[in-house]
């Protein structure tokens, strides 16, 4: 029966049964005004989380156009994605069929300002956040207040004498009742707010869900297969990123151990043919061929390091950034913050991140300090190396920067290089840690 009532109260909501005479019973009236409020606070919370990210966007809006606010910009249309999906879910509760617009919930995020203006559903993100976060909040805590005004107007002229005289008033303080003819009207005024609870709770859970129904599906304008091509060119870049990795390290195999190893064997045929007509001639000869399989053996063991360093495995992140600071040619202070491990592959591209980074300042900057910061917030895991150089890092200089961005794309994280001519440099890195 309850179970039926249930039903029957949500069909009511949703618009699907408009009971009358018998069949609108006050008891599916009073489970619908109930769900109807709960859905409601529900959505008041999540208006309370829009109102306060309005002024964090106006204030990231501002640091945008100054400059500083660019590495805002992903985590904050990541935080207004998560409050919409929020929404989302509750409107999919309440029975709305509300698609995703979105691929994933960060593999599409925008990193750069002319990606946030091409994006129409991040904008219809924001239209909503802004209705949300200031109608929804009124029309939630209307449908919070209605029921508890109900309650106190009602019961109001048996306890009203004993209340301080601050409290003597109905309507939710809106009306002063210090006499008993007040306190009488004060039961009437409880029984009216009941019947407008009951009539039209439902009616503004309605009025609340409405922006979020008009706003966070899909663009009628928009066609979904340009974020599927976008999602394809990105997983190309990725792809394209462990070819060209394939290839260093068969070139460094090809060009380097693999002809050393050559030149042992000959060098051991010498070595053989030498050993009855001049022992010590083949003694030089096996010499040169120990310090050649001595450098093979370098050899290899850089290219192992430069795909799945050894020292990660062994002592993790921070024993293996620890190492490359300590080994650096410029003097280098490393920080480090992160609480267990993270994925394998995003360890190997911060270590190489930091590797390559230190390689340049040791090269090209001038420096006579370098930093490491490296800190895990979230899901993403934070890389900072600055030096005091000259600066003046370019991506097209062959600074080894094309390689980091590489292979920071490939995790769809992101590179921000601030270094103006005369320093410092900063090399900032993002890389998202999974969910």
């Amino acid at each position: 029966m309850v179970r039926e009532q249930m039903r029957q109260a949500k069909a009511w909501i949703e618009g699907q049964l408009r009971p009358e005479g018998e069949s609108a019973d006050l008891w599916v009236l009073l489970l619908a005004s109930l769900r109807a409020t709960g859905y409601g606070i529900v959505g008041a919370a999540f208006a309370f989380l829009a109102l306060y990210t309005i002024p964090l966007l106006l204030l990231t809006t501002v640091l945008v156009f100054l400059g500083p606010g660019r590495l805002l910009i992903r985590p904050m249309t990541r935080w207004v994605r998560t409050i919409a999906g929020l929404e989302r879910g509750r409107l999919r509760r309440l029975g709305y069929e509300i698609k995703n617009p979105y691929l994933g919930p960060y593999i599409d995020t925008p990193r750069r300002l002319r990606e946030l203006r091409a994006d129409p559903s991040v904008r219809r993100d924001l239209t909503w956040l802004v209705i949300h976060g200031t109608w929804g909040l009124i029309l939630g805590a209307l449908l919070l207040q209605m029921p508890f005004t109900a309650v106190h107007d009602v019961t109001y002229p048996v306890w009203w004498i004993v209340a301080p005289e601050a409290e003597q008033n109905i309507l939710n303080g809106l009306v002063k009742a210090d006499t008993a003819g007040a306190a009488l009207l004060g039961c009437a005024t409880g029984v009216a707010v009941f019947v407008l609870w009951i009539l039209f709770g439902p009616k503004l859970l309605d009025l609340q869900t409405r922006p979020g129904r008009s706003f966070l599906g899909p663009d009628p304008g928009m066609d979904l297969s340009e974020k599927v091509a976008r999602l394809t060119a990105t997983r190309a870049a990725a792809l394209d990123a462990h070819a060209v990795e394939l290839r260093r390290i068969e070139r460094a195999l090809h060009d380097g151990a693999q002809n050393r190893i050559v030149a042992v064997n000959v060098l051991i045929g010498a070595a053989r043919r030498e050993v009855e007509r001049d022992p010590a001639r083949a003694d030089q000869i096996l010499e040169r061929a120990q310090d050649t399989v001595e450098g093979a053996l370098a050899e290899l063991r850089a290219v192992v390091r430069s795909i799945l360093p050894p020292v990660l495995e062994d002592r993790g992140l921070t024993g293996a950034l620890s190492a490359l600071a300590s080994d650096c040619a410029v003097p280098c202070t490393l920080e480090v913050d992160v609480e267990g491990r993270c994925p394998a592959s995003v360890e190997a591209t911060a270590y190489f991140v930091v590797a390559e980074s230190l390689t340049n300042v040791a090269k090209h900057s001038g420096a006579s300090g370098a930093s490491v910061e490296v800190r895990r917030t979230g899901n993403t895991l934070n890389v900072l190396v600055a030096d005091d150089g000259r600066g003046g890092a370019d991506a097209a200089g062959g600074s080894g920067l094309a390689g980091i961005a590489r292979r920071v794309e490939a995790l769809d994280g992101t590179v921000a290089v601030h270094s103006p001519v005369g320093g410092p440099t900063e090399i900032r890195v993002e890389l998202p840690c999974g969910s």
